[in-house]
């Protein structure tokens, strides 16, 4: 079975994807660490890719779309794909639907971590995520975790568009692109609303129940 996780930058997507990973061996296709990737890697598509997103604006579908083919290409895992932020308007959700008819496979659950820009606004802020073991705490909800991280304080860094004007900007960006998809995916059959406002494991609870009907 293949998903779809929908919500705006910080609504807590990728702790959720991690979760399905872990305990269903779902293979997480994050658009946003395939674009962090290509910057890590310095070539001339991640330098255009960065200088966007420090804007605070969405790359182009043709870059997204490449980005993404490739990744399905050399997917090794055979179980169940996990779509995070992909996709993020109607283009790219037909684009999507094209790619998997041609693998005779369909997306069979979309949820949608519905949260509040003042949420969001304090997630991201204090968002920092380990260098080394990837983990992502929290400065303002996980401060013992932080004080008591097996790797150290000071391998726990910001995103280099974590700031304030950022934040505002790629929030009122997401609601106006992506809600036409959201009303796209709506209409279908397996769509489920989350209030992404509530604790991890509440969350994580909500989504066990739907994959486990």
């Amino acid at each position: 079975m293949n998903l779809i996780l929908f919500g705006a930058p910080g609504a807590g997507k990728g702790t959720q994807a991690q979760y399905i990973v872990r305990n269903y061996k779902y293979f997480q296709l994050s658009t946003g660490d395939l674009l962090r990737k290509e910057i890590t890697k310095k070539t001339s598509l991640g330098f255009e890719i960065e200088k966007i997103i420090s804007k605070g604006e969405f790359v182009s579908d043709e870059i997204v779309n490449t980005l993404l083919i490739n990744s399905l290409i050399n997917k090794t895992n055979n179980n169940g794909i996990i779509f995070d932020g992909y996709p993020r308007n109607i283009s790219q959700a037909i684009n999507l639907e094209k790619i998997l008819k041609e693998q005779k496979k369909k997306i069979n659950f979309v949820f949608y971590l519905k949260v509040s820009k003042e949420i969001i606004q304090k997630r991201i802020l204090g968002r920092v995520t380990c260098d080394i073991c990837n983990v992502t705490l929290n400065e303002f909800f996980n401060q013992q975790e932080i004080e008591n991280h097996k790797c150290g304080k000071k391998n726990l860094k910001r995103r280099k568009d974590d700031n304030e004007m950022t934040v505002i900007s790629r929030y009122d960006t997401y609601i106006e692109k992506t809600k036409p998809v959201l009303d796209f995916y709506f209409k279908k059959e397996g769509f489920h609303e989350i209030d992404g406002s509530l604790k991890i494991d509440e969350i994580t609870s909500k989504i066990d129940q739907i994959l486990n009907l």
